[in-house]
């Protein structure tokens, strides 16, 4: 790639980084991703939750003449990111997902080459339109962020990803930057693969963090672990969120904290309205609650630095998902605490939702004779969006379950250029897709065993987290975990804290009416 950078006449990084970001000094591992990527080379970087990712692609933007493309997994991380941008004075950013009208979309689309950013869902990189308008304006940087979930083998694995290594090839092959904090070497070598990078920098810095205390705490029921959150909440130092693995649990825990006295509680899901999150994500951001109770939809992007305790209400399915949702903590740099509550009732309810993630055979027959009888008047070919609108909306089948059938079918040329194909054989296609469905789930349980053992374990929870990763620890902390010792003392609340936390949620309706009057 030839670019400024490499003239032999070095722009000061260091000079971009205060000028257009206000800080004096990289974190770790920040300033080697972005001289590398400056340099041209391809990269994947794992750097630990909280320490600044975006950076790595957000200053090089600065430097190089091109647009930069990124790819991100959620609708509202990517908006958040935006925000911040935006906030910070760049107005050359833009967003392609869903929430654009058809007529933002094009009037973006025409305007592409002005932006200096373009955020893009890995959904929207299917559509042919899309990638032309791409392919005009000479992408000099391909983001993909997240990056483990474009492996088979990561915790948040998505069937979009796998298209992406087409995606570059498409835009000509840019720079690309894979970034993550969550990546075994076995995800590394297969982000590597699905990205079709043949000639990559692997720069990965450990997962570790410092200052954040790992504890285990058992508990012998439900109504038992209540009373050790209480415990917990009443005398952890705030703000703090409290993890659980379903909507109705983050509900009912939030009520139990209101009823035994905790001020300041609020509970945040996906089946609630888009006001309500974006209220409760700005009150939680402005210091306004002091707990959040939540699934782990809430924390993706929050960019929120004193966060002093994670507790995780049930035990999560993936070290993976452990190791991110408790780096939402400390990432101002402070002491915070990471709380795992675990009852051996806890396995009935994981392996319940490790299997609502994949179809049932079941289901995967359903779906092929439902495509099979569709439309019999067009009996060898059926289009793909009339049946998908049909599937959803009146079989009634699970989005979710129905991306993993429809990859399965593309995968298997039923699917093609957007038309359904129909003399296949059910009882052939249903076996060879439930095979797959039973490797995954085979994977998933392997990973939730891996969970349990760092429970069970009876060494240094740190040195067999960094283990799980393929790391080794290079100095313990004085609060590690607690197999070697915390001293509690150093987290909870003073009395002074306490009273300065006298703010009262008065219901997000009457909240949203005020922040609305405020902005008037």
């Amino acid at each position: 790639m030839s670019n400024i950078w490499k003239s032999g006449d070095r722009l000061n990084i260091d000079e971009v980084l205060k000028q257009r970001f206000g800080h004096s000094q990289f974190r770790l591992g920040q300033r080697e991703v972005i001289e590398t990527v400056l340099d041209g080379e391809h990269v994947i970087a794992v750097l630990p939750t909280g320490t600044g990712k975006s950076l790595c692609y957000q200053l090089p933007a600065y430097i190089l003449q091109q647009p930069v493309l990124i790819v991100s997994p959620l609708l509202s991380l990517m908006e958040d990111q935006v925000q911040q941008l935006k906030a910070k004075g760049e107005k050359r950013v833009i967003a392609l997902n869903s929430f654009l009208s058809k007529s933002e979309k094009q009037q973006a689309l025409e305007r592409l080459s002005t932006y200096r950013f373009i955020y893009v869902s890995p959904e929207i990189l299917q559509n042919p339109f899309i990638i032309e308008a791409l392919k005009k304006v000479n992408i000099g940087l391909f983001v993909v962020d997240e990056a483990h979930c474009i492996s088979q083998w990561g915790h948040d694995f998505r069937l979009d990803y796998l298209q992406l290594g087409d995606v570059s090839e498409s835009l000509g092959r840019p720079t690309c930057l894979a970034l993550t904090a969550t990546a075994t070497p076995a995800v590394i070598d297969d982000i590597m693969t699905q990205l079709k990078l043949a000639d990559v920098k692997r720069l990965i810095y450990s997962v570790d963090r410092p200052n954040i205390a790992l504890q285990v705490q058992r508990a012998e029921d439900f109504e038992h672990k209540k009373e050790l959150l209480l415990q917990y909440v009443r005398k952890l130092k705030s703000p703090g969120i409290v993890y659980c693995s379903s909507r109705m649990w983050t509900e009912t825990l939030a009520l139990f904290l209101k009823d035994h006295g905790i001020k300041n509680v609020a509970f945040y899901h996906g089946g609630m309205e888009q006001d309500q999150r974006m209220l409760i994500q700005h009150q939680f951001l402005q210091n306004q609650l002091n707990v959040i109770c939540c699934t782990s939809a809430f924390g993706m992007g929050i960019n929120k630095p004193n966060i002093r305790f994670v507790i995780h209400f049930h035990l999560p399915i993936q070290m993976e998902a452990y190791l991110q949702e408790i780096g939402r903590a400390g990432r101002d740099g402070s002491d915070s605490l990471a709380v795992l509550l675990h009852s051996e009732k806890d396995d009935e309810l994981a392996y319940s939702l490790m299997e609502m993630e994949l179809p049932h055979p079941d289901v995967i027959k359903e779906v092929l004779l439902y495509i099979k009888t569709f439309q019999r008047s067009s009996y060898e070919r059926v289009d793909l969006s009339l049946l998908e609108q049909h599937l959803l909306q009146i079989a009634h089948i699970h989005e979710v379950h129905w991306r993993f059938i429809r990859y399965h079918l593309e995968k298997n040329g039923v699917i093609h250029h957007r038309i359904v194909k129909t003399d296949f054989n059910v009882e052939k296609l249903t076996w060879v897709i439930a095979r797959v469905v039973a490797e995954r789930m085979d994977h998933k349980y392997a990973k939730f065993r891996a969970v349990k053992q760092m429970v069970v374990n009876t060494d240094c929870r740190r040195e067999f987290l960094l283990h799980y990763f393929g790391q080794q620890l290079q100095r313990k902390p004085a609060n590690c975990c607690d197999r070697c010792g915390i001293e509690f003392l150093h987290y909870e609340t003073t009395r002074n804290e306490q009273k300065q936390n006298q703010w009262e949620f008065k219901g997000w309706k009457e909240e949203l009416a005020s922040l609305l009057r405020q902005s008037e």
